[in-house]
């Protein structure tokens, strides 16, 4: 017994279509006003090291880049003429998100442990100067 093939209409892909274009916009105008205020903080809060400040940038180019991948998806699926190549698409799309998640927790964890050592030096270095009076 063969599966049926459900075969999404036209219209219903291009509705689709519009909303996700619509969406991807409204986020890219989030993300762009997040930038802002993040570089803002980072101008504005001097106690921050430049370490610290790598990582919160690191971070949030993670998040683009999986909001990114999530709205491509969301953009195939849409354009996908059935529920198997839906399926197939998602699939895909779960392996290469794992895949990101791994090699961006590296990062992070590399640059975590980076910026932890730095701290633990400039602790060591100020621990060692007299107090000033």
């Amino acid at each position: 017994m063969q599966p049926t093939r459900f075969e999404i209409p036209q219209q219903m892909r291009e509705a689709a279509d519009k909303s996700v274009g619509q969406a991807r916009k409204a986020f890219e105008q989030f993300l762009d006003a997040t930038q802002k205020a993040v570089a803002s903080a980072e101008g504005s809060a001097k106690s921050m090291g430049e370490g610290a400040a790598d990582l919160s940038r690191q971070s949030l180019a993670f998040v683009e880049e999986n909001i990114a991948a999530s709205f491509d998806l969301a953009q195939r699926l849409v354009q996908a003429r059935t529920v198997e190549e839906m399926a197939a698409l998602q699939q895909e799309f779960l392996r290469r998100q794992m895949a990101a998640a791994a090699e961006q927790g590296k990062q992070l964890g590399a640059m975590v442990g980076r910026v932890a050592g730095e701290a633990i030096q400039k602790a060591e270095k100020q621990a060692g100067k007299p107090t000033r009076k």
